[in-house]
């Protein structure tokens, strides 16, 4: 039951900010504030059903360098899909128009800080941890990856290989910055800056959502196994490579931090012992 009733505390949270989201119809001022709110409210909401089911400290969420591991995530994520992007501008199938808009930047802001949290939350802080503890590392960071994926295919633009390529890139990725770190801060920055990246400041698609401009108006053009096409570069095997890389990294992090747990083969035997007798 502690798992039900901390799924529902922070899908209750982003459920109503998603509401006040569409309720802003399209103002980035108020898309600002409604996002950074769910942002914040859905952490409190967290911290609080966490204490109250599992009586402890939410450790995961813990305060002392919150900010620089935050920092260090946004940095990541912006790097890396600058690199996916200079790539593909190098194909010549990445083109700038010219300027988008300031506050459709802002308004993004809001947008990917609530998405990058309650995602966060839900993945990574409620189900990978629950389903590790089960599983080991290895097969949690596999099944929660694929369901992360798969929760991509309601997107306007969706198709089966970008479910699969986030699955991939953003299930593997974040999640070994969480098993690097247990804490949730550093993938909830690397979430945001990424997705941030993408559309405040490149212009492109996120996850085929018909996301508003950002920074600059660009478009790109080319194989979609380059570009992503309408699902957007997550899509582009650019994308798979540089997020598998920095998995990669991050997993080998973890080993040398002694932070993957395996699977509980002896636990489960003693179960089934105490269940015979």
């Amino acid at each position: 039951m502690r798992v039900v009733w901390q799924l529902l505390a922070v899908v209750a949270v982003a459920f109503i900010g998603q509401q006040g989201v569409a309720a802003a119809d399209g103002n980035p001022w108020l898309t600002l504030i409604v996002g950074g709110l769910t942002a914040v409210l859905a952490a409190v909401a967290y911290r609080w059903v966490v204490r109250r089911t599992e009586d402890r400290p939410v450790t995961e969420l813990a305060g002392p360098g919150a900010g620089a591991a935050l920092g260090r995530g946004m940095l990541i994520g912006v790097v890396l899909f600058g690199l996916v992007i200079a790539n593909i501008a190098l194909l010549g199938d990445y083109e700038v128009r010219g300027w988008g808009t300031f506050p459709g930047a802002a308004g993004l802001v809001g947008f990917m800080a609530a998405a990058a949290v309650t995602e966060e939350l839900l993945f990574r802080g409620i189900l990978f941890r629950f389903v590790e503890k089960w599983t080991g590392t290895w097969l949690a960071l596999v099944l929660t990856g694929l369901l992360f994926g798969l929760t991509h295919l309601f997107n306007e633009h969706a198709s089966l290989w970008g479910a699969i390529a986030i699955a991939i890139e953003a299930g593997g990725l974040l999640t070994a910055a969480y098993v690097a770190t247990r804490k949730l801060w550093l993938p909830i920055g690397l979430h945001f800056g990424w997705n941030f990246a993408a559309a405040g400041i490149f212009g492109t698609e996120v996850s085929g959502n018909g996301t508003p401009q950002g920074l600059l108006d660009a478009v790109t053009s080319g194989p979609s196994i380059i570009t992503g096409g309408d699902f957007g570069p997550e899509g582009s095997l650019y994308s798979v490579l540089f997020c598998v890389l920095a998995s990669a990294g991050f997993l080998w992090l973890a080993d040398r931090r002694g932070r993957l747990v395996p699977r509980r083969r002896a636990d489960r035997t003693d179960d089934v012992t105490t269940l015979a007798r």
